[in-house]
């Protein structure tokens, strides 16, 4: 679920056959963001089967967790670019490499212990070896000093966090997290360890950081689902969202202050979603509780399939399956993410980080 890492990275110089400007994109991170790479492994973290991906282009599943686009699509297009493909993808070769990378895999946190009952997972860490292993590729291809201007410019995007406690914390009653720590000192472990990945995307060359926190955790279908008798999200979840996105924020000031740059830009997608739950019909959906595909209560129960309930207008739900955004909400996502508020995009929404990127 919500361990998005989104690095965009926009590389400003010349290009390759000297006179084309190019830009890359990198994401990082969970299900939010995986454009396909969890197709290429033995897991059942999966997303390639219909239901899937039925308002795609092609019309069949992509590996992505939704009926269409996801939020990397449709930022790739505010940068007038293709989708990056999956990292694991055999077509990710050749100039397809300069165009940038998803590294993103379903079902991965924060933690390496998150998402295990899922097996073969590229948890966050495996991650940034496979960006250290993309630059060695890279640097093979154009040379060392074109590659560091490439991933120095880039956009990168990271999303992590919700599977932290969705998939791990209260995955199950009384379990091995939650009798380890109290909540607040479950949250402040996550940061801390958070901070460790965001350096090393430091390290790694990457300057222009957007990191997504947490949605609302609590109101997604399938804790309704499971949690909820008259419709209310579940408060505790709800709780550890609240506690863990301040927070995160925090995280960025201060390692923004240390690098004495905006590297880092915290995109408040709990706000946005709220935004969607609090008044659906505000944004043009009939419901934020129930997912248009799944079965059981608000559609929550279980996975997405061809056995599923499936909803004949996949814009008028804000949630695709039990716990993923439909295309629609995603695209509001990104909407927000390139011109909200400094409520919504702290320090500064990406259209902002464009044009000031656009001018070095």
């Amino acid at each position: 679920m919500s361990c998005i890492v989104l690095v965009l990275v926009m590389a400003i110089f010349s290009g390759f056959n000297g006179t084309e400007a190019s830009r890359a994109f990198f994401v990082f991170g969970d299900s939010l963001v995986d454009n396909g790479n969890n197709n290429f492994l033995a897991t059942t973290a999966r997303a390639d089967a219909p239901p899937y991906g039925i308002d795609f282009p092609t019309r069949r599943p992509t590996g992505r967790f939704s009926n269409g686009l996801n939020i990397p699509d449709f930022i790739s297009q505010e940068l007038g670019a293709d989708p990056t493909l999956p990292y694991l993808s055999p077509e990710l070769d050749g100039q397809n490499l300069l165009v940038g990378a998803n590294f993103a895999s379903a079902g991965i946190g924060i933690l390496n212990d998150t998402g295990i009952q899922f097996v073969n997972i590229i948890r966050i860490f495996r991650q940034l070896d496979y960006f250290e292993q993309y630059q060695q590729r890279v640097n093979a291809l154009i040379g060392a000093e074109k590659t560091k201007q490439l991933v120095n410019g880039a956009l990168v995007l990271i999303t992590c966090g919700g599977n932290d406690f969705v998939n791990n914390y209260y995955l199950v009653p009384n379990s091995a997290r939650s009798r380890q720590y109290a909540l607040p000192v479950y949250v402040n472990y996550l940061i801390f360890e958070y901070a460790k990945i965001l350096r090393r995307l430091y390290d790694l060359g990457a300057r222009r950081v957007l990191v997504t926190g947490t949605g609302p955790l609590g109101c997604v279908p399938a804790e309704l689902a499971l949690r909820s008798r008259n419709g209310e999200c579940s408060e505790e979840l709800q709780r550890a969202a609240s506690l863990f996105n301040p927070q995160l924020v925090d995280l960025i000031q201060q390692l923004n202050n240390q690098l004495g740059s905006d590297v880092f830009i915290a995109a408040n997608t709990q706000l946005m979603h709220n935004d969607f739950i609090t008044d659906p019909q505000a944004y043009g959906f009939v419901t934020s509780k129930v997912a248009c595909c799944g079965q059981g209560p608000y559609n929550g129960i279980g996975l997405c399939t061809v056995a599923s309930n499936l909803c004949p207008n996949r814009d008028a739900y804000a949630f695709w399956d039990p716990f993923h955004p439909s295309e629609k909400a995603n695209k509001l996502i990104v909407q927000q993410i390139m011109t909200g508020s400094t409520k919504y995009m702290n320090p500064m929404n990406l259209s902002t980080i464009l044009a000031l990127d656009s001018r070095n």
